[in-house]
């Protein structure tokens, strides 16, 4: 404690600082605060500086999410990021728009109402209408929006809810028919046919990106991330040839697509095998290698060879169809010989309609080449269905097979399959093998598991069909796609050039149709009787002069309101809408432009501002948001849509498990930020490697469901700033110090230890600034923590003395150093206020609002200035020197606490040892008073030679040597070994060693010191340090007086006494601890650290009396104190 100050504590305009920390209290007082001041509102519409010159725009680009649930940690992780970077550069003096968007359209409304409704697909949706249905789907879309915005208001994040944006407004829709109209213009939009994969539960095609976000699984085998692995059947079936007695095998794992099969397909460069069956004499042809497979499973039996034949040789040959419903097709006539037309132009009913008569020959069911077809499984032999799958859709394309789909969009079988008809594909697998087994055709069967793609809504199993849909051009694209990508950067930058530049350079054609109901429709009107006659609407006034509407008639663009709208065609005939409407991720990869109405609004505005300067999403809209953005940007001003982009990765529970709701694995974020706080949780979410695009695991430990880990926080990252505020407004208050506008300012330093504070404040600034400029923002935290660490641990812990030293005339060093300690804090809260903005915003209005040295519109703290690094003197020399005492304490607190020697134990003589002539020399020259009372030593000694210390030992720095040395490395460790310590020692000091003709230097060699028994010491790096820890009778007492003053400030706390408190204090104690506090020295120096203005010592047996007594003990001796506060004048 310290000794009475002159000054009445009343003079002080510092306001009496809270009993304790109630950070979610301060939160929702903060949120009243800025509600009153319209703080949010300002910060979002200011536009121009003080001085009213135009602020220049940052663009910020918010990605809507569906309004369908409730916001998760996911949410929270990113409405973090979003909040701390247009709040850095708010403060920088940019204007920030930042204007919340929400998701409206595709499958999570549509999903949900078609529960809520009891449908169940298209048939159903049909029949109750599309108005209807679409109309619950508007009424349904916006449910959850109030949750969500008191969730982000609570957790801080300063957002337009007001001007937010919505996907299924008129405007919003009008611009997304823009963008078409450019692609469409452009040429990069086509219909035809594709194979695409198909969520049969939702009716509806994906595209590749949405199938890349379906659920994931480890490999068992490859422990690799995958699609989720399924068990399927695995057949193998005999397809008789026609021109021999013997039959083909072929291996397939979809039995479903066995009724559409139309040819067989092999490897033309493989030898395949023919034989016969020795139990059956069944003569069937398959790859030898597999044959052997086969056998080795004991699933067939003992076989003699009869030939061996290339692939291309069995290439041509016909064979009977495995089931009858396509028999037709087995030949066609010869004024059809020509292949058909390309997939953009074919159609599945095309072929199967028109059948000319005369001459015929072979169409399908016969066997084709196609190099894709591998020896790793099956046969070798591999049956095609050209409407299901890639592959085969490709072999069906080159070999001009027709193209027969007998399944909808929801995966059922239509009639032209016999007793299959109207069953759902994955349920017809097992009629289908037992018809197969009745009629003789199944040669084997198995199960397989393997990874398959499933539905990122429903997580149902996809199927692969072909479809004539609408793409938009985006393979040609890849080069000039790479090179935009090339100008982003990413944080973590391996996202843009890994994960997302690999899938740039195998871009698709993006099919961007839906077969659904509630969404933007395809403005594509077609003629009924001439489907080439198309025409691409560009905007509704386009489509109210083609149309003949009255202006204004439009008013919404759904389906229930344009596809009704017609006119006359050039050829006759009446222009309808196509049905198809939008995949939602065009929409929300057009948002950019469709949010400002662009280019029927603010076109300058949208064509100045692009791309934007940042975004941020989690690792899985690299295959969406991201990748929709980058490509329609792209496609329409060739240039990326956004300048920075932060992704971050998956919050997992605390066990490393998905969270789950039905698990319960996780703890409710609202209850977490009514606990502990939204500042607390926001700092957890960004100092972890989830920022750096890294799975989290959210939790202290597995067992963590309450959120412990973001109360640890509070600890770690909120208390040291709280607490350093604390000390300065109660030693204000009882000094009566006040901080004045000078103070707010740099000024002249004389205190070392305040050059130092204000040094290391400045490379905080500098640290922060290139951090926030970088959008490396999980370097923030770390930052700032080490900025406490040097504030509180080393500059109060140090200084606390001159706050406690009684005012003699003049002070100028203890005005000096609240000065220093004010500035610093109000500096520490302005630069983390976008992270920390409730804690920041605090102590901005106790330190500078409610002192009245606030600005004009600094009434906030998110209104002012982001601090300059400038205004903080650097001085590196004495920051070395400072880092260096503070490397020699640390050493020496590890020896007391390895030796059990407490602090408040004096010891003798502490010694510093270094290799290094410039420590050897900068530890002599300085005043080591702050080495020594942290260590609470009486002298310290210097020395460049640790020999009487360690064993100093080399090995080879493996990192540089080894790829250098390569096979030689190992002989230059042995002989590192044997080199004598003089040598090393030598080395040390800057010289160089040459071991094996290699000459080593610097960090070439690892240098080891190991204290000698004995001893204790401590080395790191080019220090060793030494304490001598023999106890005197002088050491010990006054340890013991330390130790009394300790118990009595204990005693003072519990009491809850002002820290400005006389007090008189009896000490109950005998031997040794009497004997220390009897003696004048340690006596005055119990009195003057406790304030006290009596101090008695008297025995044990004596009754302690007064309102405050603690027994205790001390070295195993018996102690009580009782305490009684003075009236005294302070």
């Amino acid at each position: 404690m310290h000794s009475v100050p002159e000054v009445p504590m009343s003079s002080s305009n510092f306001a009496a600082p809270p009993a304790q920390l109630d950070l979610p209290a301060l939160e929702l007082a903060t949120l009243e605060l800025w509600r009153a001041g319209d703080v949010e509102g300002r910060s979002l519409r200011t536009t121009m500086h003080a001085d009213g010159s135009p602020r220049p725009a940052f663009v910020f680009y918010d990605g809507p999410p569906f309004a369908t649930g409730l916001p998760h940690y996911g949410h929270l992780l990113a409405g973090t990021i979003k909040d701390i970077v247009p709040r850095y550069w708010f403060m920088r003096g940019y204007q920030v728009e930042r204007r919340f968007g929400w998701d409206c359209h595709g499958l999570p409304i549509e999903s949900l109402v078609e529960a809520e409704l009891g449908l169940h697909g298209k048939a159903d949706i049909e029949a109750h209408g599309v108005p209807r249905f679409n109309a619950a789907c508007r009424a349904g879309v916006l449910r959850f929006t109030a949750e969500w915005e008191r969730v982000v208001q609570r957790m801080g994040r300063w957002v337009d809810f007001r001007n937010d944006y919505k996907t299924m407004d008129f405007s919003f829709m009008e611009s997304v028919w823009w963008v078409f109209g450019q692609l469409w213009d452009a040429g990069r939009i086509y219909e035809g046919y594709r194979v695409q994969p198909v969520s049969p539960a939702l009716g509806t095609p994906l595209s590749n990106f949405e199938v890349a976000q379906g659920p994931q699984e480890r490999d068992p085998v490859t422990r690799k991330e995958g699609h989720k692995r399924r068990q399927d059947p695995s057949l193998t079936v005999r397809f008789q040839l026609e021109d021999e007695d013997a039959a083909l095998w072929a291996w397939t794992t979809t039995p479903w697509t066995l009724p559409s099969n139309l040819a067989l397909a092999v490897h033309p460069e493989v030898t395949y095998v023919k034989i016969r069956v020795i139990d059956t004499g069944e003569i069937a042809y398959l790859e030898p290698g597999r044959l052997a497979d086969y056998q080795a499973r004991g699933r067939v039996g003992a076989t003699e060879e009869l030939a061996r034949v290339p692939g291309s040789a069995l290439v041509g040959r016909p064979y009977a169809p495995l089931l009858p419903f396509f028999a037709q097709y087995k030949t066609r006539p010869d004024a059809t010989t020509s292949r058909p037309s390309g997939p953009e132009t074919s159609r599945p009913s095309g072929p199967e309609t028109s059948r000319p008569s005369g001459p015929e020959t072979r169409w399908s069911f016969r066997v084709v080449g196609a190099a894709y077809v591998s020896t790793d499984s099956g046969t070798g032999i591999v049956h095609q269905a050209p409407a299901f799958g890639e592959d085969d859709f490709q072999v069906g394309q080159a070999e001009g097979l027709p193209l027969i789909c007998p399944v909808n969009l929801s995966g059922i079988f239509d009639e032209r399959v016999g007793e299959f008809a109207g069953m759902f594909v994955k349920d017809a697998d097992r009629p289908i093998i037992e018809r197969l087994k009745r009629e003789g055709r199944l040669v084997d069967q198995d199960t397989i598991f393997h990874a398959y793609p499933h539905c990122y809504r429903t997580e149902q199993p996809l199927i692969y069909m072909a479809l004539s849909t609408w793409f938009m051009r985006v393979e040609a694209m890849r080069e000039r796609l790479v090179d935009n990508n090339h100008k982003i950067r990413w944080v973590p930058e391996h996202v843009g050039s890994g994960r997302f530049g690999n899938w740039l350079e195998n871009a698709r054609d993006w099919n961007l149709s839906r077969n659904r109901y509630w969404g933007t429709p395809l403005p594509i009107w077609r003629c009924d009787r001439d489907p080439n006659d198309m025409v691409c609407v560009h905007s509704v006034d386009e489509l109210t002069k083609l149309a003949g509407l009255a202006a204004g008639a439009l008013t919404d663009l759904h389906r229930e309101s344009i596809d009704g709208i017609t006119w006359a065609s050039r050829a006759g005939g009446t222009m309808r809408r196509i049905s198809e409407v939008f995949d939602c991720w065009f929409e929300s990869g057009s948002m950019p432009y469709a949010q400002n109405h662009y280019p029927f609004e603010k076109k300058a505005y949208v064509e100045d501002n692009l791309p934007a300067d940042f975004i941020a999403e989690g690792l899985d809209q690299t295959r969406g948001w991201f990748y929709t953005l980058h490509v329609l940007s792209s496609a329409l001003f060739d240039r990326p849509a956004f300048k920075n982009v932060i992704v971050n990765g998956l919050i997992l529970a605390a066990d490393g498990k998905k969270m789950s709701k039905r698990l319960k694995n996780y703890p409710d974020p609202a209850k977490v930020i009514d606990s502990y706080g939204a500042d607390a949780l926001r700092a957890y979410l960004i100092n972890s490697a989830v920022v750096r695009g890294e799975p989290m695991k959210f939790g202290k430990n597995a067992q963590d469901l309450t959120g412990e880990c973001v109360k640890e926080t509070v600890r770690v990252a909120i208390l040291p700033l709280w607490n350093a505020f604390n000390f300065l407004v109660t030693y204000a208050r009882a000094d009566g110090w006040t901080p004045s506008a000078a103070d707010l300012e740099s000024q002249p330093q004389e205190n070392p230890l305040d050059r130092w504070i204000s040094s290391r404040v400045g490379g905080f600034l500098a640290e922060l600034t290139h951090e926030y400029e970088t959008y490396e923002l999980s370097n923030l935290v770390p930052a700032f923590l080490r900025a406490c660490d040097d504030l509180n641990n080393w500059y109060i812990r140090r200084g606390r003395r001159r706050y406690w030293r009684a005012r003699a005339g003049n002070d100028a060093d203890k005005h000096q150093a609240y000065a220093t300690l004010y500035r610093v804090l109000v500096t520490l809260s302005r630069a983390m206020a976008p992270v920390l903005p409730f804690l920041s915003e605090f102590l901005h209005q106790r330190l500078v609002v409610d002192t009245g040295l606030a600005g004009e519109g600094e009434d906030s703290v998110h209104l002012c200035p982001f601090p300059r690094t400038d205004s903080f003197a650097r001085d590196e020399d004495l920051e070395t020197e400072v880092e260096l005492a503070r490397a020699i304490v640390a050493l020496g607190l590890t020896l007391r606490e390895r030796e059990r020697i407490g602090a408040r134990r004096p010891l003798g003589t502490l010694t510093v040892v270094s290799h290094a002539p410039a420590i050897v020399e900068r530890l002599r020259r300085r005043d080591s008073s702050d080495i020594l009372g942290e260590l609470n030593v009486k002298q310290i000694a210097v020395s460049g030679d640790d020999s009487a210390l360690v064993d100093l030992t080399a090995k080879p720095n493996l990192k540089l040597l080894g790829k250098r040395l390569g096979s030689k490395l190992k002989a230059v460790g042995a002989a590192l070994q044997m080199i004598e310590p003089s040598a090393l020692r030598a080395f040390a000091a800057g010289g160089t060693l040459e071991v094996e003709g290699e000459v080593l230097r610097g960090e070439d060699v690892l240098l080891v010191r190991a204290p000698k028994p004995g001893l204790v010491v401590a080395s790191e790096g080019a220090l060793t340090v030494a304490l001598d820890t023999t106890m005197t009778e002088g050491l010990r007492a006054e340890g013991l007086a330390r130790e009394l003053i300790n118990r009595v400030q204990n005693l003072r706390k519990t009491a809850d006494l002002d820290v400005s408190q006389r007090i008189s204090v009896t000490l109950h104690c005998e031997g040794a601890l009497a004997a220390a506090a009897r003696q004048p020295e340690f006596a005055d120096l119990i009195r003057g650290e406790t304030l006290a203005s009596a101090l008695t010592v008297v025995e044990n047996n004596v009754e302690a009396a007064g309102p405050h007594v603690l027994e205790d003990s001390i070295d195993g001796e018996p102690l009580k104190i009782s305490l009684v506060p003075t009236t005294e004048a302070t």
